[in-house]
């Protein structure tokens, strides 16, 4: 496993190890820095030139934050990248991505701005509401993790008129196939005749995990808008406008998330299955241990054609005949019916009667009636 190296200002990480969205591959900073073209500050690397906190980094797979780390190349330092933070209200029909091959409308299109930018989360392209674009990725990526639990509310306008029993589902949570998802808190905020407008508090936010869960609930979105992110509020900020974040709202975000060292323990929103039983389904434990483990398997034996397959089965039972078939039901070999044996009279005694009848027996002195005409 490669070293780990460390410094006041922060840790040279690798890419064998799970990194922030902050981080980038040294030789991509370089190279957007105008040292030169990727394979030059690979070169570059590879011999030795490039120094990170004050030491050499030789390995192509470093990731760094040139953001909070002090990068030179041959003695020169690296010109830090300004911090910069922007609040949008995204319109509906706008993408939170930055790459989009089909040529839409994207978010940091509606921001003029030289620094490398990337949106704090995402509101599908049929939402709106607060986004922050930024180029603090350590920021971004506290501000989004779920298990730092940071809260985004949304006012939500549904079809119909959902019952508080119909809402308090979202509350306890609803599996999907990709896990289990559940809102924070939902309240009405007021009703008209046709629809209902809701508060939605999410602590994570998955693709589309709203409109998935009033839609299994029954009731279709007919609008979306994020009004908060943690400590940020929209407020009156036009639809397709920006601003700048003051300083006190950028030390805000940064309180509303732990400082390093303070890591918080991981949601308990996704929880094993192993050790749970279910109280609407019997126990299969054979042991009788309250266990939450299988019961042991028991001990192999051999099996024979017809015979159970475990200890715990019926006892084999004899076939019985199918209503049209005097042939053994095959249902009875393998499942081990318990159901009355059918006699059969013996072959040979149905064939002495039918030759009785045919031919007539030794003690009438019968034998082959004469033909006809014959005395």
């Amino acid at each position: 496993m490669p070293a780990r190296r460390h410094s006041p200002k922060g840790r040279v990480s690798t890419s064998t190890e799970q990194e922030s969205s902050g981080l980038e591959r040294l030789q991509k900073v370089l190279a957007a820095a105008g040292i030169g073209s990727r394979r030059d500050c690979e070169e570059l690397i590879v011999e030795g030139r490039v120094e990170v906190d004050g030491k050499i980094v030789q390995e192509l797979g470093t990731r760094v934050d040139p953001l909070t780390q002090r990068i030179r190349v041959d003695g020169t330092t690296l010109p830090t990248p300004k911090r910069v933070y922007y609040m949008l209200n995204k319109p509906t029909g706008v993408l939170c991505t930055n790459n989009d091959p089909s040529g839409r409308a994207r978010a940091v299109d509606l921001i003029r701005s030289n620094e490398r930018l990337f949106t704090v989360g995402r509101l599908d392209q049929a939402s709106e509401g607060l986004i922050i674009l930024t180029n603090d990725g350590e920021l971004a990526n506290k501000l989004t993790h779920p298990r730092y639990g940071v809260e985004k509310v949304y006012r939500v306008r549904v079809a119909g008129t959902p019952e508080p029993g119909v809402l308090g589902k979202l509350k306890q949570g609803i599996h999907f196939a990709d896990g289990f998802a559940k809102v924070s808190d939902v309240r009405v905020k007021s009703r008209q005749k046709h629809s209902t407008d809701l508060e939605i508090v999410l602590n994570e936010g998955r693709n589309r995990e709203i409109r998935r869960l009033l839609a299994r609930i029954g009731h279709k979105v007919v609008s979306l808008t994020r009004i908060a992110l943690g400590p940020l509020r929209l407020a009156e900020l036009p639809s397709g406008a920006h601003r700048t974040l003051t300083r006190d709202e950028v030390k805000a975000l940064r309180n509303a998330v732990p400082a390093p060292g303070e890591q918080p323990a991981r949601s308990t929103t996704r929880k094993s299955s192993r050790g749970r039983v279910n109280p609407s389904r019997p126990s299969t434990n054979l042991s009788g241990k309250p266990s939450g483990r299988p019961a042991s398997k028991p001990k192999a034996h051999t099996r024979s054609v017809g015979s159970s397959k475990d200890a715990t089965a019926r006892p084999k039972a004899k076939p019985r005949p199918l209503a049209f078939t005097d042939q053994p039901r095959p249902g009875a070999i393998l499942g081990g019916d318990d159901v009355p044996e059918v006699k059969k009279p013996a072959k040979a005694a149905r064939v002495k009667k039918a030759a009785a009848r045919k031919f007539g027996s030794k003690k009438s002195g019968g034998g082959r009636p004469p033909k006809k005409g014959r005395r």
